[in-house]
């Protein structure tokens, strides 16, 4: 019989508790990040996770709730999606697992693309299940699901009856017995309201501008007839990480309660393992990051009126200041500019709650900043980094105002959840940057 941990918690960022648990074992590490909801004392009873014990002998499994759902802290919300995908290092950190497999599936899988491309080093290879960069269709993306507020209301009018959820599993057996067990798992997973959040939440999502930054072997699984997520989003996975593979597997199903259709996926998931387990990673000289620019405003009057003696002292004291926030927010100083700084962060979140702490400690040495953030593929050359990102992330502290922290829409999007306010700065170009950029003040 395959062994399961008992369930365990391990603290994540914001202070949430996150419930995990570690089924079977084997050469390789695997991590599974589920989809849409999960409750690990009932998840066993549904076909579409159960099958991760046959993986037994071919890896250790290690899988966990998201916040907001299941077992795990209820109390602060779903998240953004930056959080959601930490919540990923920390359960790994927790079992003491250095690199593995991820296996996103459906909301999973942006949440594994974007860890992986924040942390290369640990992630062995991606296998994305039912899985998209973008869910909602967009002007630019028209092969996205249409977001409509009448499904948001038939969610919360119709939550733990089992009418939701079986609408993400096909193919019942039984259909009666089936909704009975969706039904207990439904109320028991999280209540309407936060189903109606996640569900909202999820229709935000787009990871697309990191998906070229993937460096790990990436395996796309997507059935052809998918009714919840499209095959055309699976595909444009394949099409936009590079060197992806896809397999689309036959069917009309994103979860199934039919053996047949899950041995499928389980099957391809085992071949991938095998073939990719002794795979060495590429060297990640190109990752995700999010920079920071900051500058002084008026830092030439302002010399010139202090005095050279004056405000060399005032520089030391910033670059004090800014050293031990960028150290707090777990970031790296890649530079100081003469009046001001570059540093890079795993994640948007931290990059913003830097420059707010940082502009208010200045503050009181009457320096006054700008600052500029984005999240983008960076080349790491030693300890420099170069390439588009750091462009645009200069390009941006370029426009912002006096204490005005400016974002690229690819930060919002990653933040969104986090309760970060943002008021729109609308559409601008940028020197040395294609196309116009969609900006965002943080409030």
């Amino acid at each position: 019989m395959v062994r399961r941990s008992d369930i365990r918690y391990c603290p994540s960022a914001g202070g949430i508790d996150i419930a995990y648990q570690v089924v079977g074992d084997g050469p390789v590490d695997l991590v599974f990040v589920s989809g849409f909801i999960t409750h690990l004392d009932l998840s066993w009873e549904l076909p579409h996770f159960a099958w991760l014990e046959q993986l037994d002998g071919v890896a250790r499994v290690i899988t966990f709730d998201k916040r907001g759902t299941g077992l795990s802290d209820r109390s602060l919300g779903f998240g953004s999606l930056e959080e959601r995908a930490d919540d990923i290092r920390a359960v790994m950190d927790a079992v003491g697992s250095e690199r593995a497999f991820l296996h996103g599936v459906s909301e999973g899988g942006p949440m594994s693309i974007l860890f992986a491309a924040s942390f290369p080093e640990r992630v062995r290879g991606l296998i994305l299940y039912g899985a998209a960069a973008r869910f909602s269709q967009a002007e630019d993306y028209p092969i996205g699901v249409p977001v409509v507020d009448a499904f948001f209301d038939f969610i919360a009018r119709e939550w733990g009856n089992g009418k939701v959820f079986e609408l993400f599993i096909q193919n019942a057996i039984d259909a009666a017995a089936a909704r009975r067990l969706i039904a207990r798992f439904e109320r028991s997973a999280c209540t309407p309201k936060m189903a109606v959040e996640i569900m909202r939440r999820n229709s935000e999502i787009d990871v697309r501008p990191t998906l070229s930054t993937i460096t790990a072997p990436t395996f796309v699984i997507h059935t052809v007839g998918d009714p919840v997520v499209p095959v055309a989003l699976g595909r444009y996975l394949a099409e936009h990480i590079p060197e992806a593979r896809l397999l689309e597997l036959p069917g009309a199903f994103h979860g199934s309660w039919q053996p047949d259709d899950v041995a499928r996926w389980r099957d391809a998931v085992l071949d991938f393992l095998v073939a990719a387990g002794g795979a060495p990673a590429r060297p990640p000289n190109r990752v995700l990051a999010t920079v920071l620019f900051t500058d002084i405003i008026s830092s030439t009057e302002l010399a010139g009126r202090v005095g050279d003696h004056a405000w060399h002292t005032l520089l030391d004291q910033h670059d004090q200041i800014a050293q031990g926030e960028i150290a707090r927010f777990g970031g790296r100083l890649i530079k100081t500019t003469g009046d001001g700084m570059l540093a890079t962060f795993e994640g948007p979140g931290r990059g913003i709650g830097c420059a707010r702490t940082v502009a208010d400690a200045l503050r009181p040495l009457d320096l006054r900043i700008r600052a500029g953030v984005h999240t983008g593929e960076v080349e790491l050359r030693g300890d420099d980094v170069a390439g588009m990102g750091v462009v645009i992330a200069r390009r941006i502290c370029d426009l912002a105002g006096v204490d005005e922290i400016l974002v690229s829409r690819t930060v919002k999007d990653l933040v969104t959840g986090a309760r970060i306010e943002f008021a729109d700065r609308g559409s601008h170009g940028l020197k040395g940057v294609p196309e116009e950029w969609n900006l965002f003040a943080v409030i």
